[in-house]
């Protein structure tokens, strides 16, 4: 299991230490939420900030794009130093062909569902994913309590994943906590996304150890 501390809760006047601390807490990778306004209500991060947490690590950078026309920005963040980028269902209208840029350019591509997206609508494009995002609040802010219903989609994306022979990981995003993460890994997740878990305490790196021991 992989856990992303999410920057939407990091105090960003001290990004660099908490990023550290965060990863010498076990963090396997930092999750950005790009937020335009628009397809949710919030405005949050753009390419700066993904270049300022690239300086500050060499781990990972995973980019959940929950802005509109997201086509037209997926260039910017993979140049700022993006590696991993996740799009949603409902503000791409061509998405495939977003997604096969992606991987040509080496950027692990993914999509996002929002808590009322069915699992059918990424059933025809699974096999070019390498991740799928589940979100387990419905986007656009920090600190929401965790959808139970979330859980059964887990193992339901999970068990398709199985039937079909596919290999894309299960992420899941949205009130990760020690409550729920060890069922969460046990219904087939393999990325975690949590930012008050993690950022929202006191100290990041003795945050992230208690989430990794919990989910063992």
């Amino acid at each position: 299991m992989i856990l992303a501390p999410s920057l939407l809760s990091v105090d960003f006047g001290r990004l660099a230490e908490e990023m550290s601390r965060a990863e010498r807490g076990g963090a396997g990778m930092f999750h950005l939420d790009v937020m335009d306004g628009h397809f949710v209500p919030n405005l949050t991060m753009g390419p700066a900030i993904v270049k300022a947490a690239r300086r500050a690590t060499r781990l990972p950078l995973d980019v959940h794009l929950m802005i509109e026309n997201a086509d037209r920005y997926v260039d910017a963040f993979a140049d700022a130093g993006a590696n991993w980028i996740s799009l949603h269902v409902e503000a791409m209208p061509h998405l495939q062909r977003t997604v096969a840029h992606l991987r040509e350019r080496g950027v692990k591509a993914g999509v996002a569902l929002n808590p009322a997206t069915p699992l059918v609508s990424v059933e025809e494009i699974l096999p070019e994913l390498d991740y799928v995002l589940v979100m387990s609040v419905n986007p656009g802010f920090g600190g929401q309590k965790f959808l139970p219903a979330s859980l059964d989609k887990v193992r339901r994306l999970r068990e398709v994943l199985r039937r079909r022979g596919l290999a894309p990981q299960v992420e899941v995003d949205g009130g990760v906590d020690e409550g729920n993460v060890k069922a969460l890994v046990e219904a087939g997740a393999d990325v975690l996304v949590a930012g008050t878990a993690v950022f929202g305490q006191d100290d990041p790196e003795s945050s992230a150890r208690r989430l990794l021991r919990a989910a063992r």
